[in-house]
């Protein structure tokens, strides 16, 4: 049992001693890391830029609730209908602010939801008039995310698109436009 004891004392002994060997070789390359040599360029100050600055772009978006509004009256109007509907509001790049599975939507809903949002946002129009001109340039429709069925209308500020409203599950595309169309108009109140 002695022995056992011998070897812990010395085990223990060993390890402080790599311990502190390692502290100090690390002590000294910061040291040595941090201290300025003569000659050598200091680094370059940040570039500043602001609004001024050509190199940048401003854009506008709807706000979180501004977003969570629309898909709300987007959805009572669904169920007021009786339908059981996903909405999807996507800003002006396609991505998902906010995402709604109403009770009963199906398990395709919410990803038809999203995508019809990105087309309407996209071309800046509802999809019901993007589905029509599919007959004159069918390969619209092998766009990476898009989905052109009616389903989906655009939210514009001056005429230009900030955000799409999408929506699917109800039996025709139609219905499912009359309801995002119900959430543009919640964003006018």
């Amino acid at each position: 049992m002695k022995k056992t004891s011998k070897t812990s004392v010395r085990t223990r002994v060993l390890t402080g001693t790599v311990a502190a060997a390692a502290l100090a070789a690390a002590g000294v390359g910061a040291v040595s890391a941090s201290a300025e040599t003569t000659g050598t360029p200091a680094a370059p100050a940040a570039a500043k830029a602001d609004t001024r600055d050509g190199n940048l772009v401003q854009s506008t978006g709807l706000t979180i609730d501004a977003a969570t509004r629309a898909a709300q009256a987007a959805l009572d109007a669904a169920t007021r209908a009786g339908q059981h509907v996903a909405v999807a509001v996507v800003d002006r790049d396609g991505v998902t602010r906010v995402l709604l599975k109403g009770d009963g939507a199906g398990p395709q809903a919410p990803e038809s939801a999203e995508r019809k949002a990105f087309t309407a946002v996209s071309w800046n129009a509802p999809t019901s008039e993007l589905a029509k001109r599919l007959a004159q340039a069918p390969n619209l429709k092998d766009i990476p995310g898009t989905l052109f069925l009616a389903g989906a209308a655009p939210v514009q500020a001056k005429g230009a698109p900030v955000a799409g409203i999408g929506v699917a599950g109800a039996p025709s595309g139609d219905l499912d436009e009359q309801f995002a169309q119900a959430g543009v108009a919640a964003l006018a109140k």
